[in-house]
């Protein structure tokens, strides 16, 4: 049986988007007759030690008190460490350079395979978080993105956009595989419209509040939609203080105290439930160097699409990679308040023109972008990287 050490400085289970996409990997690859251990880090409640998907479980206990930079360092060198006294792994999955340069630099002493899963590189993500950051070290930070990237047996990610700008860094194209995420059909179950009996429709957004994802256009299109219509912008999302304060006061700025209600993120599955409330679904990705270059494949639209909802999402690549324009959803203009106004609108006010979309759109992710379909895809680049071993 071929031994997996799977890293991710990602909590699991928890809301996120990568711990669903994780969880899902792990049950492929077990499904799959590999014999996986995960290791991540710990947030203090989970246990040190867990068996999840039938995967044994190591989680890296953390100094809370220390910054992102500091624990992610203590992440990377405890893997190391886990390495060292644990010989005998075939393939060394990882998700970030904290780990994966530690990781690909020893693939030769300790005689495992590395395969890189690039959901996102934090020479690009991390300016977002900390605005602050500075330039210099970013630049030492991409520095080990481009040696771990150049170093790797395999890179998954997932989307076109992503390999394009990966191979951009002098990467041959055939050493990257582009595996969608997906969504579980039977998590999603397909529900009808909420009918209106005179109470204000509501438009949904849920994912984390980083300034990339676009909540600043949909905040700047509400009035421009509540001229012609009541109603109300749930979002439901994970976010530090620091995005928390600037939606608030963005919110009060223009008097929408009334008409949006923002929540903490909430266990994944309970996910199916505040979609199937909603009218319409929202995707506003921001037009900035994390969604048009670098690239991702947001699981949030795959979910909506699933559940069987009208979307309405930013007009770029990566979101033109998972639907069909005015076939399982509308697009709107990337970063551009009125148009998303005028497109919700038009969705508010035609509800034939609504369940079509979404009718088209959960059809759509059940053929196309479903887990089992990228569990597959995974299963077979490990079975090319360990047939090469042999």
């Amino acid at each position: 049986m071929t031994n997996v050490l799977y890293t991710a400085f990602d909590i699991v289970p928890s809301p996120k988007g990568a711990s669903t996409h994780i969880l899902h990997n792990l049950r492929g690859l077990v499904n799959g007759n590999f014999n996986v251990h995960l290791i991540t880090p710990n947030d203090g409640l989970l246990p040190p030690e867990d068996t999840i998907e039938g995967a044994q479980v190591t989680r890296i206990s953390q100094d809370l008190s220390q910054n992102f930079l500091a624990r992610a360092v203590h992440f990377g060198k405890s893997v190391l460490a886990h390495l060292a006294l644990n010989p005998g792994y075939d393939v060394v999955h990882f998700r970030n350079i904290w780990d994966g340069f530690h990781i690909t630099q020893n693939k030769k002493k300790f005689g495992y395979k590395t395969l890189f899963e690039v959901n996102g590189l934090p020479s690009i993500e991390l300016k977002y978080h900390y605005p602050g950051m500075d330039s210099a070290l970013l630049a030492k930070i991409k520095e080990q993105e481009l040696a771990t990237l150049h170093l790797s047996d395999a890179i998954i990610c997932p989307s076109n956009v992503t390999r394009d700008y990966i191979a951009s860094l002098g990467l041959n194209r055939k050493l990257v595989t582009v595996i969608p995420n997906g969504v579980s059909p039977s998590d999603f179950p397909i529900t009808p419209l909420p009918v209106r009996d005179g109470r204000e429709p509501i438009l949904l957004y849920i994912g984390t509040l980083a300034d990339w994802q676009g909540l600043d256009i949909v905040i700047k299109a509400l009035p421009k939609i509540l001229e012609q219509q009541p109603v109300k912008l749930h979002i439901i999302g994970r976010g530090r203080s620091r995005q928390r304060k600037m939606l608030a006061k963005q919110i009060r700025k223009l008097g929408l105290e009334d008409h949006v209600l923002v929540q903490p993120a909430v266990p994944h599955h309970e996910i199916p439930e505040l979609i199937s409330k909603a009218d319409i679904c929202v995707a506003p990705l921001g037009l900035n160097d994390r969604n048009v270059t670098q690239g991702a494949c947001p699981i949030k639209v795959l979910e909506y699409m699933a559940a069987g909802r009208p979307l309405l999402a930013s007009n770029m690549p990566i979101v033109r990679e998972l639907l069909r324009e005015d076939v399982d959803g509308l697009l709107f203009s990337p970063s551009d308040p009125d148009d998303l106004a005028r497109q919700a609108n038009l969705l508010l006010r035609d509800v034939d023109l609504s369940k079509r979309l979404a009718e088209s759109a959960a059809a759509h992710v059940r053929e196309k972008f479903t887990w089992h379909e990228s569990q597959k895809k995974l299963i077979k680049v490990y079975e090319r990287l360990v047939r090469h071993e042999e």
